[in-house]
């Protein structure tokens, strides 16, 4: 899941318990979709990626920087993650939300793209719950 600085989520998906978190890191980036700017026009991407330690690695570092992001991903073995996790726990938050509907806190569908149907329409009402908070 990505979600954007207040944790709502901006892209979700699915992937086999074998795999690696890395290896979705870059689907999830190219599938932000365009953020509305109050002015000018509409901005495509985010500034900055906070991510665990997990995804630190030459290569996503340079993808990031050929996309002009700022990656906030703490070293292995150099950094600490607190400083990461006075944001983490937003992302946290975020996938409790989702995960707090019944039919995604155990998986009952066979199929994968049962599931990320399921996790999109869940994504969904977490950001009109949100919105709604904020109109009244």
């Amino acid at each position: 899941m990505l979600s954007e600085a207040q944790g709502l989520p901006l892209a979700v998906a699915v992937s086999g318990a074998n795999l690696h978190d890395s290896q979705a890191f870059k689907p999830l980036i190219l599938g932000i979709p365009a953020v509305r700017s109050r002015r000018g026009p509409r901005r495509r991407k985010p500034v900055k990626v906070r991510a665990d330690k997990a995804y630190y690695s030459a290569e996503h570092l340079r993808w990031l920087r050929g996309r002009n992001l700022i990656a906030r991903i703490a070293r292995p073995g150099i950094e600490s993650g607190e400083r990461l996790g006075r944001h983490r726990w937003k992302i946290e938050r975020s996938i409790s939300w989702l995960f707090g509907y019944r039919r995604l806190s155990v998986r009952y569908e066979r199929k994968g793209s049962h599931f990320l149907a399921f996790l999109g329409l869940a994504a969904a009402l977490t950001c009109y719950k949100r919105l709604v908070k904020l109109a009244t």
